[in-house]
């Protein structure tokens, strides 16, 4: 019987050790075939070429074509970066082109993949780039409507706009959401650059803040210097006329400033005694001193009055007491409902509503 018994412990234990052996190379073959999956995947998810991790690699030859090789017709604007072209590419989609003469650098593409990956419906973006025959080229979407600066002041090609003071908060909002997110990021992202000739309007004047990051990306490649924006420029914090230190505070004093041209439709530039007189804002104040009066008194007193406050806090000379972009976002989009409330126009008990297209009309 015992003899029986350790036959058959025997015959178990080599039992086991077979189905033992059978599990070991289950589990190495598993291992080997998960191993090559995961080196399959890392090889197709790693870091792929530049122009598609966000900005679109473009040849000269295709925005050449885009602007009939950079004809003069096609020229819209000078900025920071360089003269600015309209271009439609072969897919259709028109684009502005800001090209400038430097040499290629790989510090430019990493920044241009950077500010590709900004992306915010306040924003323009950035499509894509060119660096050949000694030139660098920017793509970003075209925003059809002109900047804010040419709607409260015009130009020579296009008269000035009336706008209610409705449609003055509305793109004071959209613009300081556009400011906010930037701000949001980490690291933060200076524009450094903030003015109403770099907030640009669409065809249903939501507005898009331009030229994010630009001021950056030249400084780093020693494109830029603090004379490109000198003691006349009212937008700039007047602490950074002794320092090139850019930061967040100097951003938001350059936001209160686009409100004061927002809300006057004068020229900061020439005109700074309205940048003092926003800054000794009292309740006491006479309001019609600063108010666009093509504004028809179109407004509440204390809507006014509340935003001129934010402005005031906005421009504070001591940068440490300005307020933070997502406070003045906050506070704008109060302002704006609670205006919006106090003055809609109710026919029949029923809110009358007015077109987008109506809501503009141009004045000479």
């Amino acid at each position: 019987m015992s003899a029986i018994l350790a036959a058959s412990i025997a015959g178990a234990a080599g039992f086991l050790a077979l189905v033992g052996v059978a599990i070991c190379l289950i589990v190495l073959f598993l291992r080997r075939r998960r191993r090559a999956s995961d080196s399959s995947e890392s090889s197709s998810s790693g870091p792929a070429p530049p122009e598609l991790q966000g900005a679109r690699c473009m040849s000269l030859e295709e925005l050449s074509s885009a602007t009939r090789n950079f004809s003069n017709v096609n020229l819209i604007g000078h900025g920071m970066f360089g003269e600015v072209y309209k271009g439609l590419l072969h897919d259709g989609t028109i684009v502005a082109i800001k090209k400038r003469h430097s040499p290629p650098s790989q510090e430019f593409i990493q920044e241009v993949n950077y500010l590709s990956s900004i992306h915010h419906r306040n924003l323009v973006n950035l499509l894509g780039y060119c660096q050949e025959n000694g030139m660098q080229m920017l793509v970003y979407e075209y925003v059809p409507n002109g900047s804010v600066s040419t709607h409260l002041h015009g130009n020579s090609h296009a008269p000035g706009v009336m706008l209610e003071f409705k449609q003055r908060l509305s793109i004071a909002h959209g613009t300081a959401k556009g400011l906010s997110h930037l701000h949001s990021l980490t690291p933060p992202a200076v524009h450094m650059n903030f003015k109403t000739a770099n907030v640009l309007v669409d065809e249903d004047f939501i507005p898009k803040v331009a030229d994010a990051g630009i001021r950056g990306l030249l400084d780093r490649l020693g494109g830029a210097s603090l004379s490109s924006r000198t003691s006349t420029d009212a937008f700039l914090d007047p602490r950074m006329r002794e320092s090139i230190n850019f930061s967040i505070q100097s951003d938001i004093y350059s936001f209160g400033v686009f409100l004061v041209e927002l809300l006057s439709s004068r020229r900061a530039v020439s005109d700074q005694s309205i940048i003092r007189w926003v800054q000794n804002f009292k309740e006491s104040s006479d309001i019609s001193a600063i108010a666009d009066n093509r504004m028809a008194g179109g407004y509440t007193s204390e809507g006014m009055k509340e935003l001129l406050r934010l402005t005031s806090w906005c421009v504070n000379p001591t940068s440490e007491h300005r307020p933070s972009m997502s406070l003045v976002e906050a506070e704008i989009n109060r302002i704006r409902q609670q205006e919006m409330r106090l003055t809609t126009i109710m026919t029949d008990r029923t809110p009358t509503v007015t077109l987008g297209s109506q809501l503009f009309t141009t004045s000479g």
